[in-house]
């Protein structure tokens, strides 16, 4: 029997060309090996058909428009990008699109003061705010099987991240847009399983470098090069 050839898996992060000259930016642009805009037309007609819904057609048409309003003067020719909103302006400027009032926030015990200035602001903005911190209900790490060896505070009551709990306080406060701060790896995971509401992430945790991750990897071929050894 013969075998069929095997279409390679997309792998657009290894793809060398300028972004410019690519085919997913450019009609007349290059190609590369497991390239999705050519190869996987069949995914993309169904990914586009979901764009009828009229639902998830407003809320991407919205995004878009968002996308184009966070750079100034597009008008002008040539045209060089000129970024000139921060992601909390962002957001608050999408839900207003979206005619969103109740929003959620869900954020890490570890970012509380952050947590309580973003509520404010989201509240300035004329938003209802319904926030839960990650160790609300004090369920105990043993809950899930962890021995005291593998707790942060050995040897004490430690109350695990309930991403589950966080997630079904905002289904049930029918909040309309979910915000998360902060949240650890997994945890993250689990809300975004759990939540009914679209989500959206203001900043995620890094413990080492001010929640800022992309500074590990800009910085991974020189002052950090630890994290490339396994």
């Amino acid at each position: 029997m013969a075998k069929t050839k095997q279409t390679p898996a997309p792998g657009c992060a290894a793809c060398e060309h300028e972004t410019a000259k690519k085919i997913c930016m450019n009609a007349e642009g290059l190609t590369s090996k497991g390239c999705p805009t050519i190869a996987y037309d069949d995914v993309l007609r169904q990914a586009d058909q979901e764009y009828d819904q009229a639902a998830i057609r407003e809320f991407a048409k919205q995004a878009s428009r968002q996308e184009a309003e966070c750079y100034a003067n597009r008008h002008e020719r040539p045209y060089v990008m000129q970024p000139t909103k921060t992601r909390i302006v962002e957001i608050c400027e999408f839900a207003q699109k979206m005619k969103y009032r109740r929003l959620g926030l869900a954020f890490c015990a570890g970012l509380a003061k952050e947590s309580a200035i973003v509520a404010e602001i989201l509240e300035e903005h004329g938003f209802e705010v319904i926030s839960v911190l990650c160790k609300a209900g004090r369920t105990a790490k043993e809950r899930i099987g962890l021995e005291d060896s593998e707790k942060i505070y050995q040897g004490t009551e430690e109350a695990m991240c309930n991403p589950i709990f966080q997630a079904k306080l905002l289904n049930q406060a029918k909040t309309e847009f979910n915000i998360l701060l902060g949240l650890c790896v997994g945890h993250d995971s689990i809300f975004f399983k759990y939540a009914e509401a679209p989500i959206t992430v203001l900043a995620v945790k890094d413990r080492v470098t001010g929640h800022n991750p992309l500074a590990a990897i800009y910085l991974s071929n020189s002052y950090y090069r630890k994290i490339r050894q396994v």
